[in-house]
């Protein structure tokens, strides 16, 4: 499978709502701390908002909602991926995409056959605190020589400046979050985000 090379990560629907139009093909949806049912309204607007706009969206960690709700992709963390009901996944049809910050956590990865992986933090990140020192771009490409035609998702710390180099070590795609929804003008720099990636060599 391919992936989009623009990988958006927000935190709700409304998020999706507001930059899904301008033309972003890939989203996960990271919800935190909120009950069930709000998580499930969450999943199923957000399911439906990118249904409209041509956007394939990836629940992270809630699997079960996942599946109950219909939607085709989702991504989870170590942890959760321990706790995971893997058979029930594939059995759903849905795809999967996991963390990893270390060897063993890359190990753990592979043996679940996923669809893609992640690898991060690659730079610094503020979005949350990490037992993990910064990956650096050359751990982008010793991952990718182990993953072969796994797709690899960069994420932590990226910003648009930074793609180039990502890219350039072979990452497939490159997750934002705080670059842009902490940013002043959040749809302009998406629309930064969005023909950066499509210039790379990967689009």
């Amino acid at each position: 499978m391919t992936l989009d090379p623009f990988y958006l990560i927000v935190d709700d629907a409304v998020w999706i709502k507001r930059l899904a139009p301008l033309g972003v093909k890939l989203v996960q949806l990271r919800v935190k701390d909120r009950a069930p049912s709000e998580i499930r309204t969450e999943i199923r607007e957000s399911k439906a908002i990118c249904a409209a706009h041509g956007c394939q969206l990836i629940v992270n960690d809630y699997w079960q909602l996942a599946i109950e709700e219909g939607c085709d992709f989702i991504h989870l963390g170590q942890e959760d991926l321990a706790a995971a009901d893997l058979d029930a996944i594939r059995a759903a049809g849905l795809k999967l995409g996991l963390s990893t910050h270390d060897e063993a956590e890359l190990q753990t990865a592979l043996a679940a056959k996923p669809d893609y992986i992640a690898l991060g933090p690659i730079y610094p990140t503020i979005l949350k605190a990490m037992p993990w020192a910064p990956q650096g771009l050359e751990r982008i490409g010793q991952w990718k020589a182990r993953i072969g035609d796994i797709p690899l998702v960069a994420i932590g710390g990226l910003s648009v400046e930074r793609l180039a180099g990502v890219f350039a070590h072979g990452a497939d795609s490159a997750a934002v979050v705080t670059d842009i929804t902490r940013n002043r003008d959040p749809e302009a720099r998406t629309l930064e985000w969005i023909g950066a990636t499509r210039r790379s060599p990967l689009a």
